[in-house]
């Protein structure tokens, strides 16, 4: 099995590699767009459950509605439309026909021109919002708190398997209420929803803040976000949550009657993740040896793998394996046996490793006459020699104590990796020699922002929501500042 080229080496040769070699997703025959393969898929589909879980918790139905969007109602809300025009698929005609000048080849038919151009789905806001006016009429219908699993399409020039792609998975959420408070604790509930799925499931330490007016969704009055930071020192948005006002309620014309009996525009708020939350985790957690994957998300928690020689002794350790894998079953564990005779050990060893399979448990004869096992963690690299009694309860506290230890890494390295500095010069300094998150003041202008970015493609992350007030100066301007930002490059 070819290695990989090493983080140190090439970081994005290293990514692109270990998404392939350990079968997360593939590129297509489409350009810009992925195949995501079954194992990439099965990660993603627990990542997709336990969020499902949590949207419900809090009091959110599922729902779906059209990928294709009519020009007219993208256009309604200005903000909305002009901050995606770029990105946008346009579907014109609805039919092919045979080229008259060579019967093989199928041509657009000239005449099948749509009456009104459809956009194919970059974000659902228009849509959703256009089918909300039908169901709001009274602050009796209020709220209305939808979610909505689907795709999208951004038609991105530059792709990057799982961070950027011209088509993706994600979850949109879409609620209407009553009143700007309920809008806003609404956007502000979901934005917890988000870290605490970020740093108890994907085991990510992430910060909360809102973004500037210029990293804003468009179309919000507010985009709350969660920042996490990668192992080159780029930072990531795992998830952004936004409050929009009575911006979508107006475009759309969603009224409804108050409580006193008066008319008002609906307020609104959206919030969303996405498949690139898979590169996420890649790039939190994994290594030159592949993988390394929380056990929450793991498709395959505990691998047991018999060392034997001949069919008599294979026997023998199927008994104690099939046993074992039952017991760890029968705690919600999901095992894999792997008890194939065409690949030698040391070459399964690798491939689980390669696949982040958190726990690996190897079985002997000598293991047989000692009653023991060989226990390897994937997260450590740590071997250890266990007994077979009680090895399911052993197992079911391992598996903790590696999630566990995956996030206090991961929060070690983020804390280690947030810089504190005051002037433009030390601020260029950190990013090109460190990187990671950098602390800094900044004067609350668009032009200090935008020239920090231009000159160092290093944009706010966001102004943290629990910040300190601190008297200080910016960066560029001088000018009194009374809170820091965080500032990175990114993905």
């Amino acid at each position: 099995m070819a290695k990989l080229t090493s983080r140190a080496e090439d970081y994005s040769k290293w990514y692109n590699e270990l998404v392939v070699k350990a079968d997360l997703a593939e590129n297509s025959g489409v350009r810009g767009c992925m195949v995501i393969k079954p194992y990439g898929y099965a990660i993603w589909e627990k990542m997709r459950d336990q969020m499902d879980k949590k949207f419900k918790e809090t009091g959110h139905e599922n729902a779906y509605f059209p990928i294709f969007i009519p020009k007219s109602l993208f256009e309604a809300e200005e903000k909305n439309a002009e901050g995606f025009a770029k990105e946008c698929a346009v579907v014109t005609h609805y039919r092919l026909k045979t080229d008259p000048d060579n019967p093989k080849k199928l041509i657009v038919d000239p005449e099948a021109k749509l009456e009104e151009e459809l956009i194919v789905r970059p974000t659902s806001e228009a849509i959703i919002w256009n089918t909300y006016k039908n169901w709001i009429q009274s602050y009796r219908d209020l709220p209305i708190l939808i979610n909505q699993w689907a795709n999208v399409v951004r038609w991105e020039m530059r792709t990057r398997l799982f961070l950027r792609t011209a088509e993706f998975l994600w979850q949109e959420g879409h609620t209407a209420h009553a009143t700007k408070e309920e809008a806003v604790e609404e956007t502000e509930k979901m934005l917890d929803v988000y870290a605490d799925f970020a740093e108890n499931f994907m085991a990510i330490p992430v910060i909360r803040g809102i973004k500037t007016e210029s990293e804003r969704f468009a179309g919000a009055d507010e985009t709350y976000c969660i920042e996490a930071l990668m192992q080159d020192g780029k930072a990531l948005q795992a998830g952004t949550s936004h409050f929009l006002g009575q911006n979508f309620g107006k475009a759309f014309d969603v009224k409804f009657t108050n409580r006193e009996g008066k008319i008002e525009h609906a307020w609104g708020t959206s919030w969303g993740t996405s498949t690139r939350l898979m590169g996420a985790l890649i790039m939190t957690h994994s290594d030159d040896l592949g993988l390394v994957l929380p056990p929450t998300l793991a498709p395959i928690q505990v691998v047991i793998v018999p060392i034997f020689k001949g069919e008599e002794q294979l026997q023998q350790l199927n008994e104690v394996a099939f046993d074992i894998q039952a017991k760890l079953k029968a705690k919600g564990i999901s095992v894999k046996y792997d008890n194939r005779t065409e690949n030698k050990p040391g070459w399964k060893f690798a491939e689980y490793e390669l696949k982040g399979v958190p726990v690996r448990i190897a079985l002997g004869a000598r293991d047989l006459e000692n009653k023991t096992v060989e226990i390897a963690r994937r997260d450590n690299l740590t071997k250890e020699t266990q007994p077979i009694e009680n090895l399911d309860i052993y197992i079911e506290e391992l598996l903790k104590t590696i999630q566990e230890d995956i996030y206090k890494k991961a929060l070690n390295y983020r804390e280690t990796h947030i810089t504190k500095v005051e002037t433009y010069d030390e601020f260029k300094k950190v990013l090109e020699e460190k990187g990671g998150f950098i602390s800094a003041h900044w004067d609350g202008t668009p032009q200090e922002e935008e020239q920090i970015k231009n000159e160092t493609k290093a944009t706010i992350r966001c102004i943290p929501l629990d910040n300190k007030l601190e008297d200080g100066i910016s960066l560029i301007s001088g000018k009194p500042s009374k809170q820091r930002v965080i500032f990175a490059k990114s993905y």
